[in-house]
């Protein structure tokens, strides 16, 4: 039977006694506390940024919609490289182009990839679409601002994301199928979120304990669907795959809430002809990868794996 790594039990074990003490004194959850949340973990447990040859900030600005901030990474400004547009985590609710700054990074030079990170809109000052939509833009219009910034690319199109991150990645995937525009080769999402219905076994399963709590999971979907909308219809696992799909990895963890969906997704596209690939952690939690110095061994299998696949 599956357990939890040693290398997280005493962590995880000091987080829930922190977690209870807070509700017994009326922790209230917030959007504010919640991105600090995601920011005083992601800057405590993950390593130290590494040197990037280039990096600029720049702004997407598709006509009539909203300016999207990105950032740049180029590992070797000297080569044409194919690029990677990356969407971070954070339920839809918290994280920043410059929390996941480290995180990108080691994409980069990893994958040997040119890594656009997305500043999309969060929820709940901007519910969906408008994060989809800055998403999704970011992909439409991204040769505009490498060609304004002079940067030497190769036209293959990549995208990613974790978390909430992997939700837009794996929704503009769907709706780039129908979108002459726009041409994705591959994706890699990890741990991804891909039923708004959240009904899959494992949301039960790991529902707490394993620092994202099923009821939080909720809470950040109630903050992003403030219009009534129709989960279901909107969730990635439920959207039609054609033969445009790109090839697809997913990376699941065992004591993940999410960890059935991601497994489902990939059944579905390998049913349906796509080529995809599991890679899965039989004792890792959500956010592993935003914790690198307690578990750097797994997160470095990811950058890895992430770079052959990609580039395969």
């Amino acid at each position: 039977m599956p357990t939890v790594s040693p290398r997280l039990e005493k962590w995880l074990s000091e987080m829930n006694a922190l977690i209870d003490k807070a509700a017994k004194h009326g922790f209230k959850q917030t959007p504010v506390n919640t991105r600090e949340g995601l920011e005083n973990l992601t800057r405590g447990l993950t390593n130290r940024r590494i040197p990037m040859h280039w990096v600029h900030d720049d702004i997407i600005t598709p006509p009539n919609a909203y300016p999207v901030p990105v950032r740049i990474y180029h590992p070797d400004e000297d080569k044409a490289l194919p690029v990677l547009i990356y969407y971070h985590g954070g339920g839809h609710m918290a994280g920043s182009v410059s929390l996941y700054d480290p995180i990108c990074r080691k994409l980069a030079e990893n994958t040997q990839h040119i890594v656009v990170s997305v500043e999309y809109r969060l929820a709940p000052e901007c519910p969906y679409p408008a994060g989809l939509t800055d998403a999704y833009n970011a992909v439409r219009f991204v040769w505009q601002v490498l060609d304004q910034r002079r940067v030497k690319y190769q036209r293959s199109l990549r995208i990613g994301g974790d978390s909430g991150g992997g939700a837009l990645s794996a929704t503009i995937a769907h709706r780039a199928q129908y979108d002459k525009a726009v041409d994705i080769d591959a994706q890699l999402l990890i741990y991804p979120s891909l039923d708004y219905t959240l009904s899959q076994p494992s949301i039960d399963e790991n529902d707490e304990g394993f620092l994202l709590h099923t009821k939080k999971i909720h809470w950040y979907f109630d903050h992003y669907f403030q219009h009534a909308e129709d989960r279901k219809h909107v969730s990635p696992l439920f959207m039609e795959v054609t033969s445009d799909y790109p090839r697809t990895m997913v990376v699941t963890a065992e004591f993940d809430p999410l960890r059935d969906e991601g497994r489902l997704y990939v059944d579905q596209l390998q049913e349906a002809g796509i080529e995809a690939e599991l890679l899965h952690f039989d004792d890792m939690i959500h956010a592993f990868m935003n914790m690198e110095k307690l578990v750097p061994d797994e997160t470095m299998r990811v950058y890895t794996e992430a770079g052959r696949f990609l580039n395969q």
